[in-house]
């Protein structure tokens, strides 16, 4: 039996490795070279792989950002589980998208803080898309961390998912303007500023 499946298992964990080769190679260069900079023989070439390869695991360049996409929007929902129960939804959700920053900045989505040139309108729709399922699901969280008596709780869990994840929209698209422009961010923390931007608007102290 162990011979039959053996085979199997190692080609699986091939593919994996070579999945991850892949995606790692791409958050490097899109850092290193931004998206328009990176070539599919590029990211192919950093995984030791063939141009035919990479477009078995993925159809374009543009998807190489979608699965990263989907591992930190897990990775923030896992970091909010953690937060402490009585801790106030929005400071709990702020923290758990800071916590992201980091995962964020070793993924393929750091491209999105560099101007991404012809494919913009693209990646962005998907992207648009991928944080509008995202938000729902953030905002059934959120709910289900307010008291039970929350007045206009589905509303108030829509808007504090809606507005924590705004800030984050914020802070790329500020990025990747500055860049656009040769500007270095005025911020070393620019999220952690949006936050603190969000609770002025709302008269609150920054988190």
């Amino acid at each position: 039996m162990a011979s039959e499946t053996t085979p199997a298992g190692l080609r699986e964990r091939k593919k994996e490795q070579t999945r991850r080769l892949l995606l790692e190679g791409a958050a490097r260069l899109f850092r290193e070279r931004g998206f328009e900079g990176t070539t599919v023989a590029d990211i192919a070439a950093y995984a030791n792989v063939s141009v035919r390869t990479f477009f078995r695991y993925f159809e374009s360049k543009e998807e190489v950002l979608l699965p990263d996409g989907v591992q930190i929007f897990a990775y923030v929902e896992r970091a909010l589980a953690a937060r402490p129960a009585d801790e106030e939804p929005l400071d709990a959700v702020c923290a758990a998208l800071l916590e992201a920053a980091g995962p964020f900045s070793a993924s393929t989505l750091t491209a999105l803080t560099r101007p991404l040139g012809d494919v913009e309108n693209v990646v962005t729709a998907r992207l648009v898309q991928a944080f509008a399922d995202f938000e729902e699901r953030l905002a059934v969280l959120v709910r289900d961390r307010l008291p039970r008596d929350t007045p206009d709780a589905d509303l108030r869990a829509a808007v504090i998912a809606g507005a924590a994840l705004s800030a984050v929209r914020a802070v790329l698209r500020t990025r990747r303007a500055n860049r656009a422009a040769g500007v270095e961010d005025p911020e070393p923390e620019p999220l952690r500023r949006a936050f603190g931007i969000l609770r002025e608007i709302g008269g609150r102290e920054g988190v």
